[in-house]
């Protein structure tokens, strides 16, 4: 691992080579090196966000996405991607312990994914089981194009900050900053978080609502990175979308709402925090801290 200061020293063809394996978009990776060597941290964190959302467009995105091996595709991984095989790997750690129906069904999935949008399915998958990926991966087929596009590059771009932070040791905070909107589940039935409810984050756009991200709440009931670290919302009306339905299932409950839609709106681009209190016949909300 290198730090700043080390990277900073390295040949700018081998520089640009170890920064090409934590985004495969050769623009992203050309636009970047436009500044190097890097004047600090926080240089750098913006530079590799702006590009990505201001700087890239669909086919950038696209190129990035062929770097990736397809979820639980461990044949793929050995053979295809050895320059980035133990990331990669490490991030699907998760797949290696699922059992044999849940990585069936996955590969089901993501042929149909493929066939609905024409790349693979990309997620952040560290630190997510096979079974969240699975449930992931079952609500985005159902996305328009335009949606999945925002959706995977947001993911994309969630995985090259992990992969920069494991190409160079940064001091930082903000690198580990929070999603601007975040959540915390509790279920007050049983006194504990919501834990393994998917929550999609939309966007009232062009009078319709549009999904911008989802995730899976942790054992703790949250979502850190609903949104990648340092990327903000326009200021707007936004909706956040649970679905209990599936939670109490899960839990052998019959729940009286099948999902819980929370409309808010934004103003500027402070923190916005969203609970959700819920048990099988009722819910409240209200912003946090």
């Amino acid at each position: 691992m290198h730090t700043l200061h080390t990277f900073n020293q390295l040949p700018k063809t081998e520089a640009a080579g170890e920064l090409f394996k934590c985004c495969g978009s050769q623009n992203w990776v050309d636009q970047l090196m436009a500044y190097f060597p890097f004047e600090n941290e926080q240089v750098l964190f913006d530079l590799s966000r702006t590009i990505w959302y201001e700087k890239c467009a669909a086919t950038d995105y696209l190129e990035a996405f062929t770097h990736h091996p397809k979820i639980g595709d461990v044949e793929n991984l050995k053979k295809k991607f050895t320059s980035t095989q133990e990331w990669a790997g490490n991030e699907q750690a998760g797949v290696n312990t699922a059992q044999e129906h849940t990585i069936s069904e996955l590969a089901r999935l993501n042929a149909v994914y493929f066939d609905q949008f024409g790349y693979i399915f990309i997620v952040c998958a560290t630190g997510k089981s096979a079974v969240e990926m699975l449930k992931l991966l079952a609500n985005r087929v159902e996305h328009t194009k335009d949606e999945e596009m925002s959706i995977a590059m947001g993911e994309q771009y969630k995985i090259t900050l992990i992969r920069l932070k494991k190409l160079i040791k940064m001091e930082g905070t903000f690198w580990n900053a929070v999603s601007q909107v975040t959540t915390h589940v509790l279920d007050t039935s049983i006194g504990s978080p919501g834990k393994g409810i998917c929550i999609k984050l939309k966007h009232f756009k062009n009078n319709q609502w549009q999904t911008l991200s989802l995730g899976i709440t942790n054992t703790d009931g949250r979502i850190p990175d609903l949104l990648p670290a340092g990327k903000n919302l326009t200021p707007g009306h936004y909706q956040m979308c649970f679905d209990t339905g599936d939670y109490f299932e899960q839990q052998k409950l019959t729940g009286f709402y099948p999902t819980v839609d929370i409309n808010f709106t934004t103003f500027d681009t402070t923190h916005y925090h969203v609970p959700l209190l819920i048990n099988p016949f009722g819910y409240s909300t209200y912003r946090g801290s």
